[in-house]
């Protein structure tokens, strides 16, 4: 009898013990492609069962030759990386993991900021380069009373609220339904958030309509000296107008943990300036969060195999038992 396999598109752990551990509880066997090409996915899912994903473009060509493939997992939380409309007119039941990382995002996006707003990014360059001067860094805003305007309000944008009103801040948000959660938080317009907040942080995911959401005109509309904070997708900002915009001091600095494409050039202009703090997609990563990540992936394609219902089904697709 053949084995049942499950494509591993790309990760960025070293080993896959975790999975191999509990996947083996169903004989499955693992295919770690050696890179992440569309070519490279085309070939080896043409006999899977199920293809787990990190940021690996699971594309419609991939899914076509993956024709035993009955479950798509998303190793994270959004699924721009995956045709999830194609893979659902196949049948293909698609998930995630939409609640794994909340407190590390919502951390980082604060440690972004505080980088920025307190100069520690900069002080620490400049220190490491043997330059001690107190005056040679930007002004510094006390954080309480300033404004922090949150674009999305899901779990990790009001995580990154809790942590930010215990510093002081005034924190208002806008998603298209206005909706708080039951939160309390003021929710405003999108227009109101980028005319009155200090500090803009993003939290929606990357969709036709909020691709470059950041753009010429939202900068333009910003608050003047404004701090803008990506710790959710790449694709949401125009890096074009975020450089116009910090080379003509409409915005004092940017926090980016993620670009598009990744990796980004580095030595771009971009990415250069001391008023830009970056980390490579690292907002996600704690021992815990990972640990937990793999195991919830690893039990879903487990669950889909013994005829049950993966958790956190996406696109309404249900496993035939």
């Amino acid at each position: 009898m053949a084995s049942k396999k499950v494509l591993i598109t790309d990760h960025p752990w070293t080993e896959l013990d975790i999975e191999s551990k509990i996947l083996s509880e169903e004989s499955l066997e693992i295919v770690d492609a050696p890179d992440d090409s569309e070519e490279t996915l085309a070939n080896l899912a043409q006999d899977v069962i199920a293809i787990a994903t990190c940021w690996g473009q699971v594309t419609k060509t991939v899914i076509e030759s993956a024709s035993d493939c009955r479950l798509i997992c998303r190793m994270g939380i959004g699924l721009d990386n995956i045709d999830v409309d194609f893979a659902t007119s196949q049948g293909i039941t698609v998930t995630n993991i939409p609640d794994y990382c909340i407190p590390e995002v919502a951390d980082h996006t604060l440690a972004l900021l505080l980088a920025l707003e307190r100069n520690i990014a900069f002080f620490h360059l400049r220190s490491k380069r043997g330059e001690y001067d107190l005056s040679s860094g930007p002004p510094m805003k006390r954080l309480a009373g300033s404004r922090l305007g949150l674009i999305g309000f899901g779990r990790i944008g009001q995580a990154v609220r809790a942590r930010a009103e215990s510093f002081g801040l005034d924190v208002v948000a806008y998603t298209p339904s206005g909706n708080d959660y039951g939160t309390g938080c003021t929710m405003v317009s999108l227009e109101e958030l980028l005319k009155t907040s200090e500090y803009i942080s993003l939290h929606v995911p990357l969709k036709e309509d909020t691709h470059n959401i950041i753009d010429s005109k939202a900068i333009s509309a910003m608050k003047p000296g404004a701090v803008l904070i990506n710790t959710s997708r790449g694709g949401l900002v125009d890096p074009d107008a975020l450089l116009q915009g910090l080379k003509t001091g409409k915005l004092s600095g940017a926090g980016l943990d993620v670009f598009s494409p990744e990796p980004p050039n580095i030595t771009d202009e971009l990415y250069r300036r001391e008023d830009v703090v970056t980390t490579p997609h690292a907002a996600f990563v704690s021992e815990e969060a990972l640990i937990e990540l793999r195991e919830r992936v690893a039990h879903q394609i487990v669950a889909m195999v013994r005829g049950e219902q993966p958790e956190n089904i996406v696109n309404g697709v249900e496993i035939d038992s």
